[in-house]
């Protein structure tokens, strides 16, 4: 039987014999994403002082991306007449033919000791060729040399994007580009530029003045400030006045700009909701007709569209993308219910409802778009009024919106901020600045997969790929907003890009190490990996043992241990894999480097206590949203850990009450039980625990009451340990646990342990 041979073997045939290098030395390129194929060969290609570029008709305009290159001076790029005149040496972007068998979206890079050769069909693959140049110039050691090899590369997704919003903070046109430099070096094609909101209009609009006089200046430079003090804007020139907007004139250069870098640039106009800075100053549009009353536009004002549509002609004049963004998302329509216009609006169409009102608003705009050549794209709330055909949805809402809307037929582009909210925490809130809330680590972001579940095979192409998306409530500066971006955008970069098969978190998270030298060649302000230590307790029930696993965003060994409560130092255990332990223990780890401790001393308990197994009641039931194990979480051995959703801290509404039953009189030395306080679950310590004990289980008598009070003067999340310890060894058969929330929120605890 014929063996097939793979379309790239067969491109193969064509290159120059290369000695192919043993697996274990192809370590020596370390790309993000991950490309489809690489080969390392044997010997290096060295660049001249200057280096000759040569180039088809096709790539003659892509070429000038080398001259980027931060250790190598390039020559101006000749023209290649045909590929019997293909120079012998040099840099070559090469045209490709059908017997390259290279997809139209793919390239091929091939490093010899003459030079550097990349073939494409199209400027877009041609230029993701080049960026995997640049990107090993910043990776390896010396960017003026390049070890031999052959890549093949085409991309998973057609959209890879990542939003930014300028309207809570406004960032300068210099941070902009250099955004968009990293963006291109990791292969995104799209950059979604959040322009508008209640915070600030930040585009220019020549036949709307006041969008930029007085609507994109406010009385606080920082988000939370003015929020927290009246949300009033300000005249330009006023002395408080803060803010800013891009000029129709700078909006064009970031266009060219990143169109030079092969990323296109998807302007977001909000609407008919978020728009309070625009109804501030041109009240009538509103309902109400006066400012600071509403924040969507009256749907039944004429007026609105005239306004809207006249917007967004200068909008498509400043950007050429296909996509116009008009938002969409959380659009209060309280106003439109109580508004005459809006219901005479709804009487002339003959709905009934507020929802369908807005369906025919997005319905409207889509018609003036289409009309002008281009495509809606909207956030998944315009699935509740109805959404025009042909029109695509950004799906945020975790992935229930995008998967009925590609279910349904439309395109869909998957960001949900569950896995694709950068806003959210990276790390543990306690060690971070202050964030919107979440907990979205650089793992979450690389396990995202853009196929949702339950999507139907024959829908798959709808999903046109992904976005990392970054609102800036708490990013007043452009180095927070580095600082929340990368290094989760290199993940996301991989997810979008990389086939499944090839996505490895441990192969990333290798490749990652040699990346962090590029963020800080282009002095990002990047999150580092913390040096705090998690400790992971998993008792087994049947081999009555614990096993101890430590874990760290470290990359290199360096974790030191004790099992006996003692602090670790340079000499203590250092370690290399889960240790296991058949007696309570109190567990102590942390970081060191060149024997220096250089992060916190994590403590945990390894308990092996005599409640594990036994039978409990309970008197309150635990809340549907947290059952956790259910009857088996409080006595099953095991820890919450770091987050109220991991399956382990059981929740209950105000008030816990359970009951232990040993079946025998038992000796009772001490009572403990854990409860987290985590305020983004509405979780809170409880004002009060007491333990009582038992012989017949009717009768109880207080063994100790602890009271914390009210509110806590610390709403950190932290998981805090109610001990009761006896003086004089108790004996029941019951041991009851009741605890109570002053806060009407919710309680969460994960063990009662008895010794």
């Amino acid at each position: 039987m014929a063996q097939r041979v793979s379309p790239f073997l067969l491109g193969l045939l064509a290159l120059p014999l290369l000695l192919v290098v043993p697996a274990y030395a192809q370590s020596q390129v370390s790309l993000i994403p991950r490309p489809t194929l690489v080969e390392m060969h044997e010997g290096a290609y060295v660049f001249p002082s200057t280096t000759p570029v040569a180039a088809f008709e096709s790539f003659m305009e892509v070429a000038s991306v080398l001259y980027d290159h931060p250790a190598v001076n390039f020559m101006a790029a000749e023209r290649i007449k045909s590929h019997k005149r293909i120079p012998e040496s040099g840099v070559r972007l090469v045209q490709a033919r059908a017997e390259d068998r290279l997809a139209n979206d793919a390239y091929r890079l091939v490093v010899d000791t003459s030079g550097i050769v990349i073939t494409a069909h199209q400027a877009p693959a041609m230029l993701n060729g080049l960026f995997t140049v640049l990107q090993l110039a910043y990776t390896q050691p010396d960017g003026r040399r390049l070890p031999a090899m052959v890549i093949e590369d085409r991309p998973r997704f057609g959209y890879r994007g990542l939003h930014l919003d300028v309207s809570r903070h406004f960032y300068p046109l210099p941070f902009l580009k250099k955004f968009i430099d990293l963006m291109a070096l990791y292969k995104f094609n799209t950059f979604h530029w959040h322009l508008t909101d209640a915070p600030g209009w930040r585009l220019e609009i020549n036949k709307y003045p006041e969008l930029t006089r007085r609507a994109a200046w406010r009385t606080h430079p920082v988000w939370k400030d003015w929020q927290r003090n009246g949300q009033r804007y300000l005249a330009m020139g006023q002395p408080n006045a803060s803010g800013g907007y891009y000029t129709q004139a700078e909006a064009r250069q970031l266009v060219a700009y990143a169109a030079r870098k092969g990323i296109t640039i998807i302007p977001e106009i909000e609407m008919p909701g978020h728009s309070e800075e625009v109804l501030a100053v041109y009240p009538e549009l509103s309902c109400s007709g006066k400012p600071y009353h509403n924040s969507a536009f009256c749907i039944g004002n004429e007026a609105t569209f005239t306004f809207l549509t006249d917007v967004l002609s200068e909008v498509m004049a400043i950007f050429p993308s296909e996509y116009i963004h008009v938002g969409g998302d959380e659009v209060d329509k309280t106003a439109w219910a109580a508004c005459d216009k809006c219901n005479a609006r709804m009487e002339q169409l003959g709905v009934d409802s507020v929802d369908a009102l807005q369906g025919y608003f997005v319905t409207r705009i889509d018609s003036f778009l289409r009309a002008n050549g281009r495509k809606l794209i909207g956030w998944d709330e315009m699935m509740e009024g109805g959404v025009p055909p042909g029109a695509t949805v950004m799906s945020w809402r975790g992935e229930a919106g995008g998967l009925d809307a590609a279910n349904a037929g439309y395109d869909v582009i998957m960001t949900p901020n569950s896995h694709l909210y950068f806003d959210y925490y990276q790390s543990d809130p306690q060690t971070q600045p202050k964030a919107i809330g979440g907990y979205t680590p650089l793992s979450a972001v690389y396990a995202y997969e853009p196929i949702p579940n339950g999507l139907a095979a024959d829908k798959v192409k709808h999903i046109l790929g992904a976005q990392g998306t970054t609102w800036t409530e708490y990013m007043p500066t452009t180095e927070q907003v580095e600082y929340m971006v990368f290094p989760r955008a290199l993940a996301l970069a991989e997810v979008v890009w990389t086939d499944p098969a090839r996505r490895d978190w441990d192969h990333f998270n290798k490749r990652l190490q040699q990346h962090y030298q590029l963020l800080q060649r282009w002095q990002v302000n990047y999150y580092r990996p913390s040096y705090a230590v998690g400790i992971d307790v998993d008792f087994n029930a049947d081999t009555l043992t614990n096993t101890i696993s430590f874990a760290v965003e470290q990359y290199e060994t360096g974790i030191r241990y004790t099992t006996d409560g003692q602090d670790p130092d340079a000499r203590s255990a250092l370690y290399t894999k889960p240790i296991e332990l058949a007696m309570p223990a109190t567990i102590k780890a942390a970081y060191f480097v060149d024997s220096a401790r250089v992060g916190p001393i994590a403590t945990a308990k390894a308990d092996i206590h005599k409640a594990i197994g036994k039978n409990i009641t309970y008197q309150t039931g635990w809340a549907a949203a947290y059952p956790a194990q259910k009857d088996s979480t409080l006595l099953n051995g095991q820890k919450g850990g770091k987050l109220a959703g991991g399956g382990q801290w059981q929740g209950f509404a105000n008030n816990m009450d359970v009951t232990i039953d040993f079946q025998r009189r038992e000796a009772i030395k001490s009572v403990a039980i854990d409860f987290l306080q985590d305020t983004l679950a509405h979780a809170h310590l409880p004002s009060d625990v007491t333990v009582l004990l038992s012989d017949n289980g009717k009768n109880f008598r207080e063994a100790g009451t602890l009271i914390t009070g009210g509110a806590p003067t610390d709403p950190s999340r932290r998981v805090e340990t109610y001990a009761f310890n006896f003086d004089a060894v108790q004996t029941a058969r019951y041991v009851r646990v009741v605890a109570t929330n002053a806060q009407n929120a919710l309680l969460l605890t994960d063990e009662v342990i008895v010794y």
